[in-house]
């Protein structure tokens, strides 16, 4: 928590919008590189708090473990995290030691103290970047406490991600969900950002998840342990992978090949195939395949919904396998949950709008090309996460990508000679 006598200065030097593990990481191997960038910096979060929102995001769907190994994490020491486990062997989960989340939590904790870093985070939102036209092409940054401040080096690195909406959810009649309505039936449609397994009362109902995703599998799990009856629906075949994308994503294996191609349009298409959407890991499927022997589970696989209404106190669902599926039509569906993830577009980022305006470049279906440094052509705007993938590859909004990312911007944040105004 940013201590209460924390004064927004009228100027910075660098500018990190979000908390969360991909700041954490870019920060912790910035001051191992060059430790005078202490007290240079400012990270900006609304919560105030390193990791909040992962935190929440973990503990709401009662995530028990991560997916990534152990040697992934925001500390520059790779074996930092196995070191701190070293007493708590149990919260390694097989295979390849996944930390468990309350593990990875102190972990990250007992990181932000050994960095002193517990008062960087200025606890107000960004909710405008605006590029000057002065000759140190620096940024006013607005924040949702009415304060601005002015940044020489601004990096992105809060996802800036919006909800993925099926379409058919726009095309539900606007009487649902009313203003009037009792507040119980207003959550009657989610996605899975809005949902809290823990104040969630489900026992008698029966559930729509749609999406076939990791996020699925622990609502489905969440939603069965509250009494529920889960109907789990996915427009393709529920299928299983242990990581979201192959190791060899990690290293030289793929990524020579993804960095050697000169067409960018073509890396976006290998970012996508590396992916492959949404998939859950073995242990998680295992899981949901035996409580489908227990009639607690229906998969509805290769299909999707074509329309949704909400008739007197539940919703009717019409589907677009009906000949397979018909039976869906008639049951009364008591909520539905969205785990359809998110999707990123440069062009429609709350933050990018300015300074797409100011500093024009090419953007490849939502995702920018920025140089080797994932800088933004024209000023010094880094970005991180997934709106780094064309530089860095699949796994740039992984923990493996916060480093891989952090490494690329470190270097241009601590080399004079890699400043935008000096090349």
């Amino acid at each position: 928590m940013v201590d209460a006598s924390f004064a927004l200065p009228a100027a910075i030097d660098l500018a990190i919008v979000g908390a969360g593990p991909h700041a954490l990481t870019l920060v912790t191997h910035l001051l191992q590189k060059k430790k005078s960038m202490r007290g240079r910096f400012i990270v900006f979060d609304p919560s105030g708090q390193w990791m909040s929102q992962w935190n929440h995001q973990f503990a709401a769907l009662e995530i028990p473990h991560l997916r990534s190994p152990a040697v992934h994490h925001p500390d520059p020491d790779p074996h930092a995290l196995r070191t701190f486990a070293e007493r708590r062997p149990n919260e390694l989960f097989p295979p390849y030691d996944l930390p468990g989340t309350r593990l990875f939590q102190n972990f990250c904790q007992e990181v932000v103290r050994r960095w002193q870093l517990q008062t960087y985070v200025y606890p107000a939102q960004v909710v405008q970047i605006q590029p000057l036209s002065d000759r140190r092409s620096r940024f006013r940054l607005e924040l949702s406490d009415g304060q601005t401040t002015v940044a020489r080096r601004v990096v992105i690195a809060n996802g800036g991600g919006r909800l993925h909406l099926p379409e058919w959810v726009e095309q539900i009649s606007q009487n649902y969900p009313s203003d009037n309505a009792p507040h119980r039936w207003r959550e009657r449609l989610l996605h899975s950002h809005q949902i809290d397994l823990r104040e969630s009362h489900l026992r008698g109902e029966r559930v729509l998840i749609i999406g076939g995703g990791l996020t699925s599998g622990h609502l489905a799990v969440g939603a069965i342990q509250r009494g529920a009856q889960v109907l789990l629906m996915s427009r393709r075949n529920v299928y299983e992978k242990l990581f979201d994308a192959d190791p060899g994503w990690l290293g030289p294996k793929y990524l020579k090949d993804f960095w050697a191609e000169p067409n960018w349009y073509t890396r976006w298409q290998m970012i996508q195939q590396a992916r492959n959407g949404g998939s859950m890991t073995p242990a998680m499927l295992t899981q949901l395949r035996r409580l489908e022997r227990d009639g607690k589970i229906t998969f509805y696989e290769q299909c999707q919904v074509s329309q949704a209404q909400w008739i007197g106190d539940a919703w009717q669902i019409c589907c677009t396998n009906s000949a397979v599926h018909e039976c869906i039509h008639h049951q009364s569906i008591n909520r539905i949950w969205l785990a359809t993830g998110s999707q990123l577009d440069s062009t429609t980022h709350p933050l990018l709008q300015q300074v797409l305006n100011a500093h024009p470049i090419e953007i490849v279906n939502g995702l920018p090309i920025v140089d080797e440094y994932l800088r933004w052509r024209g000023c010094e705007l880094f970005v991180m996460g997934g709106l780094a993938a064309l530089r860095v590859g699949p796994t740039a909004r992984n923990l493996s990508g916060a480093r891989a990312t952090s490494d690329r911007i470190v270097s241009a944040l601590t080399k004079a000679s890699l400043s935008f105004s000096n090349r």
